[in-house]
C-alpha cells in the first residue's frame, strides 16, 4: 500500500506532499493545477521512461519520493518483495516501510533508489509492479489492441500455467524443427565435409606422426650431415682428454700426476688445491666416456641420412596442409576426430530427429488445446460479469462479449511458416493453425451499448465514456477474482472522461466498492466520485510562478471543493447546499 508520496520540481509542483490511507482516496483541482503531475510520480516510481521535459522550470532536476508498507499483503507476496529487496541491497525504513526514489535530471540520465540504495530502473519498476497497478486513458486506448485484450482474459483464466508449458514446448519444437531443417538443407554438404575428415585422418594415420618427432629429425639430419666432421673433433677430443696418443700424455693422465704431486705434501693450502684438481680429474673422465659414447652412436656411413630425409618430406607433406608443425597436425587431427563424431549424416540420425520433431508437435498441440480451452471457458465467465457490473453503471443494456478464435493458417504460402502447427479441432480432424508465442487463439472483445444493436468489436463501437466504463468493470472483475488485498494500489487517471450524471454516481459507486478490497487512489473531475472518497485531497495553486501544492480536505473545506466542482459555485450557499446533499448522499450509501 502507498502510504505517502513526496514531488519536488516536476511540472507544476514545486514540493508537495501527499499522505494516503486505505479505501478510495481522490485527487481533485482545477485543470493546469498538476494532478497528472502526481500520476506521472507514480508512474516514475512505476519504471517509466524519464521525460526531462517534465522537470520544472528553474530546477535542475525532480524527484520522486514514494513510502510503500506490505503489512497487508500475503505471505507469499511479502516474501518476494523481500526477495527482490534483498538482491538490491535496500532495507526497510525503522517501521518497516520501504521508501522507493525516482529522481530526473534535465540534462543527465534518471536515478533510482529503493530501500536506501541506487538500483537499475528495472528493478524499481520489478519491486513497484506488485504494488502500482495504474489506469489512464492511455491504458483504455491499450485496451482495444488484441494482444492487451488476450492478456486480461488470461488474467482472470489464471492461463499463466498453461500458457507458460505452451511456450516453453513451442520453444523446444521451433528448436528442434530448425535444426532438422538445418541437418536436411546440409546434407550435401555435411557429408563432403565427412569425407574430407576421414580422408584426411587417414592420411595422418598412414603417416603415424609422434610428437616433436619435426624437431629431433632436423636435430639429427644436421648432425649425420657433417658426419665426418663431428667423428673428427669427437675423436680428437677424446684422445686428448683420454688416451696417450697425443704428445706430453692425456689430459686425465697430467691431472692424475699433478693431484698425486700436491697429495704428496703436507701444505694445507696444497692439499686444498688438491682436492679440486681431483674433482677436475672426475669431470675429465666422466667427458672422455660420453664421448665414446657419442662415436659409438655414429652411424658408421651416412645412409641412415636418406632414411631421415625421406621421413622428413612425409611428416612436410602433413604440415603443408593442415598445421604449421606436426604437434599442431595432431592437435587438428583430435579435434577433427571429434567433428567426425559429430556428423551423423545417415538416414537413420535424420529419421531420429523427425521423430523427436512429431513428439514435440503432439506435445504442443496437447498443450494449445489446453490453453484454448481455459481460455473459451473463461471468456464465458468474464463476459457474463462485466457485462453485470456494467449494469450497475447505467447501462442496463449494454452487452459485453467475447470471441475466442482459432487462428488457422488458410494461404497456402503460410503453410511453411515455421509457426504452422497441426492440431485436432473437433470433428473437423487436423486442421494446420498458427502457433504464436501467445497460443493458437485470437481474441475480441465485443460490445453494444443497447439491445438489438449488433455486437461489434470494442474498438469500433465504444464512445470515450463507454470505453471508460468498460476499462473500470473489466478491471473491478479482473481483481475480484485475483482477490487481492489493501496491500495493493490501483491508480485509475481520469477514468471517468466523457461521464456524467447518474453514470458518474455508478463509477462513484463501483470505485467505492472495489476500495474494500484494494487501496484506490483516483483523480476526477466528476464531484459525484469524489464525494465517495475516504479521502480528498486537493491540488491547487499556491505561491509564485505557478507553484502547485496538495493539501487534504475535510468537512468545510471538502464541501467548497464539491461546491466548485458541481459548477464553480465553492462560494455560494446554494452550491454548498447541493454539494453537502451529495456528500451526504453518498457517505450514506450502502456499497
Amino acid at each position: 500500500m502507498l502510504t505517502e508520496i513526496r514531488i519536488e520540481s516536476l511540472g507544476a509542483i514545486d514540493a508537495a506532499v501527499g499522505e494516503f490511507d486505505r479505501g478510495l482516496t481522490v485527487l481533485t483541482g482545477e485543470t493546469g493545477t498538476g494532478k497528472t503531475m502526481v500520476v506521472t510520480g507514480l508512474h516514475l516510481l512505476g519504471g517509466a521512461r524519464a521525460d526531462p521535459n517534465r522537470v520544472r522550470s528553474g530546477a535542475d532536476r525532480a524527484v520522486v519520493e514514494g513510502r510503500f508498507t506490505t503489512t497487508d499483503l500475503d505471505d507469499a507476496a511479502v516474501a518476494q518483495l523481500d526477495e527482490l529487496l534483498a538482491a538490491s541491497g535496500g532495507e526497510r525504513d525503522e517501521d518497516g516501510s520501504v521508501i522507493a526514489l525516482r529522481s530526473v535530471s534535465r540534462d543527465g540520465p534518471s536515478r533510482a533508489y529503493l530501500g536506501g540504495r541506487s538500483v537499475p530502473v528495472k528493478s524499481l519498476g520489478d519491486f513497484t509492479a506488485e504494488l502500482l497497478t495504474l489506469h489512464g486513458q492511455n491504458n483504455q486506448l491499450r485496451l482495444m489492441r488484441p494482444e492487451d485484450q488476450r492478456g486480461a482474459l488470461d488474467r482472470f483464466a489464471q492461463a499463466g500455467p498453461a500458457l507458460e508449458r505452451y511456450r516453453k514446448l513451442r520453444d523446444a519444437w521451433l528448436s528442434a524443427r530448425r535444426y532438422l531443417l538445418d541437418r536436411r538443407g546440409r546434407m550435401r554438404e555435411l557429408a563432403l565435409e565427412a569425407d574430407r575428415l576421414t580422408f584426411a585422418l587417414n592420411e595422418i594415420d598412414a603417416v603415424d606422426p609422434q610428437p616433436g618427432e619435426d624437431e629431433a629429425l632436423v636435430a639429427d639430419i644436421v648432425r649425420l650431415s657433417e658426419l665426418d666432421t663431428l667423428r673428427e673433433a669427437a675423436a680428437t677430443a677424446r684422445a686428448g682428454l683420454s688416451t696417450d696418443d697425443v704428445s706430453g700424455g692425456s689430459a686425465a693422465d697430467s691431472l692424475g700426476w699433478a693431484r698425486a704431486a700436491l697429495e704428496s705434501t703436507d701444505d694445507a693450502r696444497l692439499q686444498a688445491l688438491a682436492e679440486q684438481i681431483g674433482q677436475a680429474l672426475t669431470i675429465v673422465v666422466d667427458a672422455a666416456q660420453e664421448l665414446g659414447g657419442y662415436l659409438d652412436e655414429l652411424p658408421v656411413d651416412a645412409s641412415a641420412l636418406e632414411s631421415k630425409l625421406a621421413r622428413q618430406a612425409e611428416l612436410r607433406t602433413l604440415t603443408r596442409k593442415y598445421a604449421a608443425d606436426i604437434d599442431g597436425v595432431l592437435r587438428w587431427a583430435a579435434e577433427s576426430r571429434d567433428r567426425l563424431a559429430q556428423l551423423d549424416v545417415s538416414e537413420e540420425g535424420l529419421a531420429v530427429l523427425q521423430r523427436r520433431v512429431d513428439e514435440l508437435a503432439r506435445e504442443l498441440a496437447d498443450a494449445a488445446i489446453d490453453l484454448s480451452k481455459c481460455r473459451r471457458k473463461a471468456a464465458k465467465r468474464l463476459a457474463k460479469e462485466v457485462t453485470a457490473e456494467l449494469s450497475g453503471l447505467a447501462m442496463a443494456d449494454a452487452e459485453f462479449t467475447i470471441d475466442v478464435r482459432t487462428d488457422i493458417v488458410s494461404d497456402k504460402a503460410e503453410q511453411d511458416d515455421s509457426a504452422a502447427l497441426s492440431v485436432s479441432l473437433g470433428e473437423s480432424g487436423p486442421t494446420l493453425v498458427r502457433a504464436g508465442s501467445d497460443g493458437i487463439d485470437e481474441v475480441e472483445f465485443g460490445f453494444a451499448a443497447h439491445r438489438g444493436v449488433t455486437v461489434l468489436p470494442l474498438a469500433k463501437s465504444a464512445s470515450g465514456g463507454e470505453l471508460s466504463r468498460v476499462m473500470l468493470a473489466l478491471e473491478a472483475v479482473l481483481a475480484s477474482s485475483r482477490k487481492i488485498s489493501h496491500g495493493t494500489t490501483m491508480v485509475f487517471d481520469e477514468v471517468d472522461v466523457g461521464v456524467g450524471g447518474r453514470a458518474a454516481v455508478q463509477i462513484g459507486r463501483r470505485l467505492a466498492r472495489l476500495a474494500h478490497s484494494h487501496q484506490i487512489i483516483v483523480v476526477t473531475h466528476l464531484p459525484q466520485v469524489a464525494a465517495y472518497a475516504d479521502v480528498h485531497l486537493v491540488v491547487h495553486a499556491a505561491g509564485p510562478r505557478g507553484t502547485s501544492v496538495v493539501r487534504r480536505v475535510k468537512d468545510d473545506e471538502r464541501v467548497a471543493e464539491l461546491a466548485r466542482m458541481l459548477a464553480g459555485l465553492g462560494e455560494s450557499d446554494s452550491g454548498r447546499a447541493h454539494a453537502q446533499e451529495l456528500l451526504d448522499a453518498a457517505q450514506n450509501d450502502q456499497i
